[in-house]
């Protein structure tokens, strides 16, 4: 009874812990990006309820066999757990083929043995069919786990094909370069190293989409003493391939074609104000480049 109760407890407070950690590192991904800028609403709260929805489809689907095993003599915090972390899906498939038999208690020697069993195994007691006629019921107990499992995992779908089409059509999502909110990038990009350190700006990829954009939000202390440095290499650039720095800030946007440098580019600051300014590189087609920029 002790050890049912503690499991139970485990249960209660590990769940609702894991769910808190995720909406807190989907809050911190909010402060680390600077919020959702550039970014329809729609899209994140999507997101977060595609996550919780999933979560709630684990946690009841963890529920219904949490029970399931209590009546077959397995151990229910074991699969319970298995079942939350594997996701509903998986977590049934390994459940529905590991999980043991029905079985009921000897009335003589108190042995678990199968249900279809006509004599104990142990004691050799014959076992009256009556005896089992609560069991008959035991593929359908707990139905409301299973049925708020599945609404939760239909929930969990909509809110998902929702965010792929949103983001699959571009509504709500910021792609113009020289906009002064954050840009949303629809395609991909290799990589081999991206950083921000004392002000410096490393970036290194192999290939991207056609017009992707990384981009880095930097300060300008001074804007009439400091220069915005870049070099940069692009080590295949095919015919028409280009690499277009841009400086944004407020309503003021500045190009630079920095595909074939032939030294690094000292960039006055002179035009801008002191603040935050999104520095960009848009990628058309450029392959294996290596950038530095930094403001000093």
């Amino acid at each position: 009874m002790k050890n049912t109760k503690k499991n139970r407890f485990l249960l209660s407070i590990g769940i609702p812990v894991i769910i808190v950690l995720i909406l807190l590192r989907f809050g911190l991904y909010f402060l680390k990006s600077d919020g959702f800028n550039g970014l329809s609403m729609l899209l994140p709260v999507l997101l977060l309820c595609f996550v919780l929805f999933a979560l709630s489809a684990s946690a009841f689907v963890a529920a219904w066999v949490y029970q399931d095993c209590k009546g077959r003599g397995d151990d229910p915090v074991l699969w319970a757990i298995v079942v939350f972390a594997a996701t509903p899906f998986i977590g049934l498939l390994l459940y529905f083929l590991r999980r043991s038999e029905i079985k009921t208690i000897c009335p003589a020697c108190g042995r678990r043995i199968s249900v279809k069993a006509k004599y104990c195994e142990e004691c050799g007691t014959h076992i009256e069919k009556e005896d089992h006629s609560n069991m008959v019921k035991q593929g359908t107990h707990h139905l409301k786990f299973l049925i708020a499992g599945i609404a939760s995992m239909a929930l969990m779908l909509v809110c998902l094909t929702g965010f792929i089409v949103s983001a699959a059509v571009g509504n709500g999502i910021n792609t113009n370069v020289a906009s002064n909110d954050r840009v949303w990038n629809l395609g991909t990009i290799s990589m081999n190293s991206n950083t921000f350190l004392d002000g410096v700006w490393k970036l290194d990829f192999r290939s991207a989409s056609e017009g992707f954009v990384k981009e880095q939000i930097m300060t300008i202390a001074d804007a009439d003493a400091q220069m915005l440095y870049a070099d940069i290499s692009c080590g295949t650039v095919p015919d028409g391939a280009t690499l277009v720095l841009w400086l944004v800030q407020g309503d003021l946007a500045k190009s630079i074609d920095v595909t074939n440098l032939s030294e690094p580019l000292a960039c006055p600051l002179h035009e801008f104000e002191n603040g935050k300014i999104y520095v960009r590189l848009q990628i058309n087609r450029v392959e294996n480049t290596v950038s530095e920029i930094s403001i000093s």
